[in-house]
């Protein structure tokens, strides 16, 4: 891989999204607005909310009744039951728990707090959102709205703020990924002395959404949408979901 330049630009005038509405052609819109003409090879960074939200993963909290499990659990967390029995829906497994802290494995195979489950940038205090139902399948859908509106062959990558066990604070990661190398194999390459490399793989995607995090912000920036140039990589493309690794490796679980 050699990105002797990257350039990335956060597009502004993208309007509040809502359900139903139609994220690429609002995606269309604000490029041209930024007078920017996507290329073959550029990379489009999409923050996980907008695309929540025009597929419509609101859920309600008036309409959701907790389960016993839910109050138990939100009585240990300090957390609203009905949110805790919505983030139950999306979860396989309660990894960790304790007051303020609620770490699940999202259906999708996600180590994550809340599964996702967020009120920030909402709007209506008795409405959360959910991570998309298949965050590859809605990147691949954008990627082949914009590869016809401009002729030319993009990369998509979702992301999402995700908090690590061993580090303090959040970066951004690739939630779901189309025409992007998400995962670099580079096992067998030479470093600078000559010798094989052993064990490095380089997770592309979530690189290029900890760096689109930077200018898409954490509160009110109102920026989801950032636009990629100058990443050269010569490894195939592959979705988000080769990013996760599977449960029997994780040592921490």
């Amino acid at each position: 891989m050699a990105a002797r330049s990257l350039t990335l630009t956060a597009l502004a005038g993208l309007p509040l999204v809502g359900p139903g509405d139609d994220l690429a052609a609002l995606i269309v819109a604000a490029l041209r607005r930024n007078a920017i003409s996507p290329e073959d090879g550029d990379i489009l960074v999409i923050a996980q909310k907008v695309v929540s939200k025009a597929e419509g993963r609101l859920a309600d909290l008036r309409s959701v009744t907790p389960s016993p499990r839910a109050v138990a659990l939100a009585k240990e967390v300090g957390k609203d039951a009905r949110v805790v029995e919505v983030i139950l829906s999306e979860s396989s497994e309660v990894v960790r728990h304790r007051a303020g802290v609620l770490v699940v494995a999202h259906r999708l195979g996600f180590v994550m707090a809340n599964a996702g489950v967020d009120q920030s940038n909402v709007g209506g205090e008795e409405h959360v959102l959910l991570l998309p139902r298949d965050p590859d399948a809605s990147a691949a859908a954008l990627k082949a709205a914009l590869d016809r509106e401009f002729d030319a062959e993009l990369g998509i990558v979702i992301n999402d703020s995700f908090g690590r066990a061993w580090r303090n604070g959040v970066v951004g990661v690739a939630l779901g990924a189309a025409g992007v190398p998400s995962l670099r194999d580079m096992i067998g390459e030479p470093d600078l002395f000559g010798r094989p490399l052993r064990v490095t793989t380089v997770a592309v995607a979530d690189e290029l959404a900890a760096a689109a995090s930077l200018l898409m912000g954490q509160g009110a920036e109102g920026l989801p949408v950032v636009h990629v140039r100058g990443l050269v990589c010569d490894a195939p493309a592959l979705p988000a979901a080769a990013l996760l690794r599977p449960k029997h490796m994780d040592l921490f679980r």
